[in-house]
């Protein structure tokens, strides 16, 4: 299954490295050809000597080692390699990485190689929740990176937690599932995101707490499935990702226009933006005054909802994907809206925790489907998350 392919296997520091001794063997039984890197750290674990036995080739380990007289090794193998896989990944190699460091024979070699790499991150649970290793991840996506999110269990330490590098099986798995297809190739979906902007006069505007995180992390998740992505959002401080259509909005008419608009030729729409509810049944032409009155009152009235608009538009091959921001009934709210809406998917998320939801860079949501069975996704960054319920969408495009 992986005949002939060139897989450079960077091993790091980690009580895991036992892992990666049988990460090689199932590489090389599937027909990888296989060269091994190690940090310094990583050898005060497992020996280069084990890696060498089971590699069949030499394993580098310093910027001065040579292998013949005539290659430079960090880019030799840089250019050799059709796969590079860092498993374990240590919070430190993962910084190194995201901020372009390359001061030993492993980051060096990695920052010499344009080929696909997969990141298998192992350490602690305070480590991987930290926000410096958060914002390295995020950035390692953006590059372009595969991160395959630890598991939860129990760690080195004595205690349950996320951290914990997945089996060698299931890194096989991925990596053959990953080699052979993406699973949404050429599907076609409209993803929104933000909190929409209903105004008041020329500056004032009614909004929500949306940060647009959870939208724009599931319009990459898509594009690493190879979906071709149109990103519909409201105004947000986050960076536009790569290769996705991008059509900015600031009102909810805005974006209902934008959404039935491009939903006609889309295979799907994951509605994630938090559009509002409500809006000025007048918005005034010039700035409103103070006036001596210690009161003001606003009449508002309900924004179209956009959803059931789809829903009168959505064609068979069509899935449509919503999102349920609750502060209380989470479950009965969502299901609720799942069956008036005529959605596929509900993603249901509790709004009035600090930790998860609006602005936070994590999240924990109940994914219920059209039959009603509910799927509990735990506590991760929203880049996990996303990844997450794209498998979920890619399970029922593909029954």
């Amino acid at each position: 299954m992986l005949k002939n392919l060139n897989v450079a296997l960077y091993v790091c520091g980690s009580i895991s490295n036992y892992k990666s001794l049988s990460l090689l063997r199932l590489l090389k039984k599937n027909g990888a050809n296989v060269k091994v890197i190690m940090t310094k750290n990583a050898q005060m674990f497992v020996s280069a000597l084990a890696f060498q036995t089971l590699s069949k080739n030499k394993v580098y380990t310093e910027l001065t080692q040579e292998f013949t007289p005539e290659e430079i090794n960090h880019i030799e193998i840089g250019q050799w390699a059709d796969l590079s896989i860092i498993a374990p990944a240590s919070a430190n190699f993962i910084a190194k990485m995201a901020n372009g460091i390359a001061d030993d024979a492993a980051s060096s070699t990695l920052l010499a190689t344009k080929g696909k790499k997969i990141i298998v991150p192992a350490m602690n649970d305070n480590m991987w929740f930290n926000p410096a290793t958060v914002r390295n991840i995020k950035q390692l996506k953006k590059d372009g990176n595969i991160v395959i999110s630890p598991d939860s269990g129990e760690l080195a330490e004595g205690y349950s937690g996320k951290g914990r590098m997945p089996e060698p099986e299931a890194i096989l798995e991925f990596i053959i599932g990953n080699k052979n297809n993406h699973k949404l190739n050429g599907k076609h979906f409209v993803v929104t995101a933000g909190g929409t902007r209903e105004p008041i006069d020329p500056v004032r505007y009614i909004t929500n707490k949306s940060s647009g995180k959870m939208g724009y992390a599931i319009a990459r998740s898509l594009i690493k499935q190879g979906c071709d992505v149109t990103l519909i959002s409201a105004p947000t401080s986050l960076e536009i990702p790569k290769a996705v259509k991008y059509v900015p909005v600031q009102s909810s008419s805005d974006m209902e226009k934008a959404v039935l608009n491009h939903f006609k030729k889309a295979d799907g729409l994951i509605m994630s933006a938090a559009v509002s509810d409500f809006k000025v049944a007048k918005v005034a032409n010039q700035k409103i005054k103070k006036t001596s009155s210690d009161d003001f009152e606003l009449h508002l009235i309900k924004t179209h909802d956009i959803l059931k608009e789809v829903a009168k538009i959505k064609q068979n091959h069509q899935i449509t994907v919503g999102f349920a921001a609750e502060t209380e009934n989470l479950i009965d709210n969502a299901s609720k809206k799942l069956r008036t809406k005529k959605l596929d998917l509900l993603i249901a998320n509790d709004v009035s925790r600090e930790d998860v939801g609006f602005n936070s860079d994590f999240n924990q949501v109940t994914v219920i489907n059209d039959d009603n069975t509910k799927i509990a996704i735990q506590k991760s960054t929203k880049e996990e998350i996303a990844d997450q319920i794209v498998q979920i969408i890619c399970k029922k495009i593909n029954k």
